[in-house]
């Protein structure tokens, strides 16, 4: 068999070695509270790297302060953060991989101690702050916060760049009705409830050139949230205003539970890949090599990203090419263990 998970993918001038892409996922270790690249993520990135994953998209990283999920998130609201970004990448980088941002704003769901900020004043849960409705004028910041944010990533040498549009965060939260209940221009239809990301997608695009991702929550798990239509439809929107992929997860944009199940999301990165003609990247428990095979060989998605099976396993792409009876080169300090 000739493997797809092993074999390069091409996106724009950025070439994978593989299909194997990381999945963001916060680490809640800038201890310093500054939004600072700390010694845990330079051991936790670079660790992914030497284990030959194609692709390391690092965790949800703050366009503002007001934006982290926690204070001990990543943050890129100001030019001090560049430098270690960019040791971050380096680093990760010196082992074949390519590098990835995931730009980010918690909205309504932020631990911020100040005021928080969101499309509508309605609070996540009965336990959370009640955000401050957005006037057009924070609107407009966060959508330039999302500007510097991609020039600091492509300064720091950041291959790809994805915007952060699921779980229940700022963009999300613009783009369901189940939070956004504006009665302006960023609200009502979807054409409106969209606005928000689109523009700060072109935002984004008059500083950075390079391959482009969306991560979108394909499903609210909530009959008045949003449907499979809608997301077609913001799929093909985001394809005319340029973006390259659409990063298929799922929920978070109001209490609800959820049954997981192995490859329990990617039917919506194979239906968004065939509908909006768009690649997809598909993720949620894929945890062998077998089960990522399949996707790929189907064509249910381009690239396959791997969560906390790679938390488990940081050299999990040696696990899957043995499951797969692929040889594949490791770090030279590891010739004698490979």
């Amino acid at each position: 068999m000739n493997s797809k998970l092993f074999s390069p993918y091409t996106i724009k001038d950025v070439t994978l070695k593989n299909r194997i892409v990381m999945s963001p996922m916060c680490m809640y270790s800038s201890h310093t509270e500054d939004g600072k690249v700390c010694d845990w993520h330079l051991t936790h990135y670079i660790s992914r790297a030497v284990g030959q994953v194609g692709l390391i998209m690092i965790e949800a990283t703050a366009v503002t302060r007001q934006g982290q999920i926690s204070p001990q998130d990543l943050g890129i609201w100001e030019d001090e953060h560049i430098d270690g970004l960019k040791q971050l990448v380096d680093g990760m980088k010196m082992y074949g991989s390519k590098t990835a941002i995931q730009l980010a704003h918690a909205g309504r769901k932020s631990t911020h101690e100040g005021e928080i900020i969101a499309p509508s004043a309605v609070p996540f849960n009965e336990s959370s702050k009640v955000p401050k409705e957005m006037s057009l004028g924070d609107i407009s910041d966060t959508i330039e916060a999302f500007k510097r944010g991609a020039r600091r990533s492509k300064e720091a040498g950041f291959d790809i760049i994805e915007i952060h549009g699921a779980h229940g965060y700022l963009i999300n939260e613009f783009l369901s009705p189940l939070s956004n209940k504006r009665e302006d221009q960023y609200g009502g239809s979807r054409e409106n409830r969209f606005r928000f990301l689109g523009e700060i997608i072109d935002n984004v695009k008059t500083v950075w050139d390079g391959p482009l991702f969306v991560r979108i929550s394909a499903d609210e798990y909530h009959e008045e949230g949003n449907n499979m239509d809608d997301f077609i439809y913001y799929s093909k929107e985001m394809k005319k205003l340029g973006v390259d992929l659409i990063d298929c997860s799922s929920g978070g944009v109001i209490p609800v539970g959820i049954n997981p199940y192995p490859g329990y999301q990617v039917k919506y990165a194979e239906t968004l890949r065939k509908e909006a003609e768009i690649a997809t990247g598909a993720v949620g428990l894929i945890t062998t090599g077998v089960q990522a095979e399949e996707i790929l060989q189907n064509e249910r998605a381009d690239l396959i990203f791997v969560a906390r099976e790679l938390l488990r396993d940081p050299y999990w792409p040696r696990t899957a090419a043995k499951e797969l009876n692929v040889n594949i080169e490791g770090a030279k300090q590891y010739n004698a263990a490979w």
